[in-house]
């Protein structure tokens, strides 16, 4: 493993630590912790794929339950951690696990549209996930899943103030140990919350934002790609020719 990421697998472990004892109040029944039990896919992420310096660091919120929170990588969906990164590793099970959310990793079949839209993006600009990979790094604010009683997901900006909070400092501090290791120019918020995360922990980093390509989100479901590679290049971050298309 090289020293950038080793420096960023140090990141995760101390984020981790941090998270552990983690708790919410209802609604909010189950947290679940992708960087424990999926820590080997993760690993291979990091190790395969943050070896190098980056000039772009795509920015996401937390896992969704179909994406990292199976395979622990960042918007993982399945497919794309399957067939295009081409990682494959042992994932275990959250310890509390909720009857209507279960981790069945790269055995899961149902798809997670926010990964599957970005990284399928990603896969139609680059000739391989190693092109995209040499200027770009993906990596989630807050590494863990908050689940409602009903089987519901509850992002961090859901969270009451004193919770959110007391998680955005450990979040904060990794945000900011990856961007030392990695040394972006840019900070890609995916979506506005990530976006204004980024701001505040990274006072004179450039941040620029894309449309959130969740189905929550009514612009996502009108061409997301064709959307958020508009705000790229407008945001100077890509070229219009930067990527095949």
């Amino acid at each position: 493993m090289s020293a950038i990421a080793r420096a960023v697998a140090d990141a995760a472990s101390v984020l981790t630590e941090r998270c552990a004892g983690v708790h919410c109040r209802p609604p909010v029944s189950h947290v679940y912790h992708p960087l424990r039990y999926a820590g080997a896919m993760h690993a291979a992420y990091v190790q395969r794929f943050a070896a190098t310096r980056k000039r772009v660091l795509f920015l996401g919120m937390n896992p969704g339950p179909f994406g990292m929170a199976q395979t622990g990588v960042p918007f993982g969906e399945v497919a794309a951690v399957r067939d295009w990164l081409r990682l494959s590793a042992p994932i275990g099970r959250p310890e509390h696990e909720h009857a209507k959310r279960l981790v069945q990793g790269l055995a899961c079949t149902r798809s997670e549209v926010s990964g599957r839209r970005l990284w399928g993006m990603f896969a139609r600009r680059f000739a391989d996930a190693d092109a995209f990979f040499a200027e770009h790094y993906v990596v989630n604010w807050c590494p863990l899943l908050f689940i409602e009683a009903g089987g519901r997901n509850r992002t961090p900006d859901q969270l009451p103030g004193n919770e959110r909070e007391a998680l955005g400092a450990a979040c904060d501090d990794h945000l900011r140990a990856v961007v030392a290791a990695l040394a972006p120019e840019v900070v890609v918020g995916v979506g506005k919350y990530a976006a204004q995360r980024a701001a505040a922990a990274l006072p004179g980093l450039r941040v620029a934002t894309i449309a959130h390509p969740s189905p929550a989100n009514p612009a996502a479901n009108k061409g997301w790609d064709a959307l958020a590679l508009r705000e790229l290049v407008a945001q100077d971050v890509w070229r219009a020719d930067t990527a095949r298309a």
